[in-house]
């Protein structure tokens, strides 16, 4: 297991905000925490550290003031950590080659491949194209939909023998977001569908969007099935919040998935100790 660090930027700050309560109306989103420091700054600690990996996430929508502000701030810290960090936000396959010469090891695309909620492997064909899967991550972002959550929390009901009978529900699917998550797409997660984009891409960077941003624990099942993927590497983000946490991620994800930490480290306000946590990697 690795450690990813990031470095997300909205209207031209770092940030960790909680994923599910990014707007683009007002360039909206509760904030965890607010950096007096650039994203520059990141960018030479993490290279000082030595860790390659990271991911920096531009969390405003393309072709707004806004986001032309996170590009500078994106644009800084590949200056200075060339090679070592990822990007995303508002990739497609005309500009991606664009982030790849700024400096970026790998472009990170998950809204570009999806066309009218399905992924469109023209689309993907394309970015292969102008990249090369060696830089390419695609980010599967996933929450699971409301009404399934609504009836996987319903009383369990017990048969006159006493067996439980659960409604197909209780394992429901998560779903791809898109659109700075907010919006859901018709693919659900499964180990199938990471075995077929493996052959995309280089690496996987997943977050469990319900508990992006809260520290309250990991999505355990979430994670349980990205350990099914074993032909690329895979990045676990959201809910970590505790160092017994990154060990069941550890345990669960039987040492294949890596671990991003964002609003939970010190470095961002929380209680977790980046020297501390680094020591706990393979």
């Amino acid at each position: 297991m690795q450690f990813r660090p990031c470095i997300d930027i909205h209207n031209g700050k770092v940030k960790q905000i909680v994923g599910g309560s990014l707007k683009d109306a007002g360039n909206q989103a509760s904030e965890n925490f607010v950096s007096e420091q650039d994203a520059a700054f990141y960018a030479h600690l993490y290279k000082e550290s030595g860790i390659k990996g990271g991911h920096i996430i531009l969390l405003n929508k393309a072709g707004t003031p806004e986001y032309e502000a996170d590009m500078e701030q994106a644009r800084t810290a590949l200056l200075t950590y060339p090679e070592g960090l990822q990007i995303g936000g508002g990739v497609n396959a005309e500009n991606a080659k664009r982030f790849i010469d700024m400096g970026a090891s790998h472009v990170i695309v998950t809204s570009y491949v999806f066309r009218d909620g399905r992924i469109d492997f023209d689309r993907l064909d394309e970015l292969v194209s102008e990249v090369g899967k060696k830089h390419l991550v695609l980010d599967l972002s996933c929450r699971r939909k409301q009404e399934d959550i609504d009836l996987k929390n319903q009383d369990v009901s017990l048969d006159k023998q006493g067996a439980t009978n659960m409604t197909a529900s209780a394992h429901s699917p998560y779903y791809i977001v898109t659109d700075r998550w907010q919006k859901f797409t018709d693919e659900p997660l499964s180990r199938d569908l990471l075995s077929r984009l493996s052959s995309y891409a280089d690496e996987f960077l997943v977050h469990a969007v319900d508990v992006e941003g809260k520290a309250s624990g990991v999505e355990k099942e979430l994670v349980s099935l990205l350990a099914g993927c074993v032909e690329i590497p895979i990045t676990y983000a959201g809910g970590v919040g505790s160092y017994e946490d990154i060990e069941v991620i550890r345990e669960l994800g039987k040492g294949h998935v890596n671990v991003t930490i964002g609003s939970a480290l010190d470095l961002f306000g929380g209680r977790l100790e980046f020297d501390k946590v680094l020591a706990m990697m393979d």
